[in-house]
């Protein structure tokens, strides 16, 4: 490159990048990535992540991409910029077709192209190479959330049994899980039924279900039954066949994935809805797994005040049935809604009072998690972007024995999200996958504003990924200078 366009070069990226200090937050991290001040944790001697050398922990990321990724997040952590997109997304103008285009452009450029791994299996298979190369896996979740009909579910069927076979035509071992949403593949409204019903089983277990299979179990005492407050109409014929047509379409997937060799991980919701998915999940779970593994991964949401009570029981069910069971963790990502709804009724909020409690009950599940691997039982998925959970995992994983390249343990993130503790658990020989949301544009929304929401004003993950990564642009700058 001649002189004067690398001094172009790097006055321009210069220029960008103090723009960026000037403009973002001050250098701190929230109180989100903070330690519970209710959990004592055990010091880590041999300083099993690090997370101060930024020049390895972003090794394999080329120097566009780190500013652009920080420029993203910094854009993402602005609360007017998240209001006034949520706004604009759900607003009449998005009625107009060239309007509807001409945003959606921009949300791509922006966003999408940051927090999704592309619009088709093509594009896809491309992030997925790039995941592989810098030692991370990719979990695949086709984007659409909720489909209306039996129609638009065997679409969506359709779809995530093509994800599954393309497994084979990406690098080895590259792909961790095919991540399922019930309700992608089993209409909402008929998922709502269904977990009134077992609600209003379990407040009264003479009441009869007489379309029930075998399952696990999914509530516990402490679990929020408030959602249904009067016995429910049995499900009709239709409604029946319609879940009959749900439990195919999951026993499909689950057959595909045996025959490719992955796991399927069924994503959580609302606890208006979780019911209904939990025991689709089991009853799947008991249905397939491979030999001492399990196939079928169940999602417990740690921000939830029965979370730790629900997974036990379901755990122990499972090892009594001799069914070995896999859970992912994660704090939750409905944290307004479900206040708001709870608020609404007049009923105490499902979720814990305080982002300390949150951070407390997940610590707690991994712990039992854990424990459980060690006695040879179970497999997890740790998907936190809390550092502190994440070194409090990795010195555990270390202390009790078990092999960091275990097939049983995995740590996950958001792919867009936290790349600092995912290549720092990389780097310390953990298996990290990224969660790879793909499919059209205007499909992926609904995900991208919850991302949004979700992390208003706690945007922790990214704020020190931003700081991280403003270090790492700094130093490359300046060895490029001199």
């Amino acid at each position: 490159m001649a002189t004067r366009q690398r001094h172009l070069l790097i006055k321009n990226l210069l220029s960008r990048y103090t723009l960026r200090r000037l403009n973002s937050a001050p250098s701190s991290i929230s109180a989100a990535a903070s330690p519970p001040s209710d959990i004592s944790r055990k010091p880590d001697p041999v300083q099993i992540l690090d997370l101060d050398d930024v020049r390895e922990i972003f090794s394999s990321v080329p120097t566009l991409k780190l500013v652009k990724s920080s420029a993203t997040l910094h854009m993402a952590a602005v609360e007017p910029l998240v209001d006034v997109g949520n706004w604009v997304m759900n607003s009449r103008a998005m009625e107009v077709p060239v309007v509807r285009e001409s945003i959606l452009g921009v949300v791509r450029h922006l966003f999408y192209d940051h927090f999704c791994g592309g619009r088709d299996l093509v594009e896809v298979g491309r992030t997925v190479s790039r995941l592989s190369d810098s030692g991370l896996k990719a979990m695949l979740d086709y984007g659409l959330e909720h489909a209306t009909d039996n129609k638009s579910c065997d679409l969506s069927l359709k779809v995530i049994l093509d994800t599954a076979d393309s497994v084979n035509s990406h690098p080895s071992s590259s792909v961790s899980f095919i991540v399922v949403k019930i309700t992608a593949i089993c209409p909402p409204r008929l998922i709502k039924r269904v977990s009134d019903l077992l609600r209003w089983e379990y407040k009264n277990p003479s009441f009869h279900l007489p379309w029930k299979q075998k399952a696990l179990p999914i509530f516990s005492e402490s679990s929020p039954l408030y959602h249904t407050t009067r016995e429910p109409e049995q499900l009709s014929q239709e409604e029946e066949h319609d879940l009959e047509l749900g439990h195919q379409r999951l026993q499909r997937i689950c057959e595909k994935c045996l025959e490719v060799g992955v796991p399927v991980l069924i994503d959580a919701e609302d606890t208006m809805l979780q019911p209904a998915i939990d025991y689709l999940a089991y009853t799947a779970a008991v249905s397939y797994y491979k030999g001492n593994e399990p196939l079928v991964f169940g999602t417990v949401q740690a921000y939830l005040k029965d979370a730790k009570d629900r997974l036990v029981g379901t755990k122990k069910a499972a090892e009594k049935m001799g069914i070995p069971m896999g859970f992912k963790l994660v704090r939750g990502a409905y944290l307004s809604s479900e206040r708001r709804l709870a608020s609404s009724l007049g009923v105490e909020s499902p979720i814990h009072n305080n982002i300390h409690q949150t951070h407390a009950c997940f610590d707690d599940c991994a712990s039992f998690m854990l424990d459980e691997i060690a006695n040879g039982s179970g497999a997890v998925v740790l998907a936190t972007h809390n550092v502190e959970s994440g070194k409090l995992a990795a010195t555990k994983v270390t202390d009790l024995g078990i092999r960091k390249d275990s097939p049983k343990i995995q740590f996950g993130q958001l792919y867009g999200m936290s790349d600092a503790l995912s290549f720092s658990l990389r780097n310390a020989g953990f298996q990290v996958s990224k969660y790879l949301p793909f499919g059209p544009v205007d499909e992926i929304m609904p995900y991208l504003l919850r991302r949004g929401e979700e992390n208003r004003g706690m945007l922790s993950a990214s704020s020190l990924d931003r700081q991280l990564m403003r270090k790492e642009i700094k130093r490359r700058l300046l060895s490029t200078i001199f």
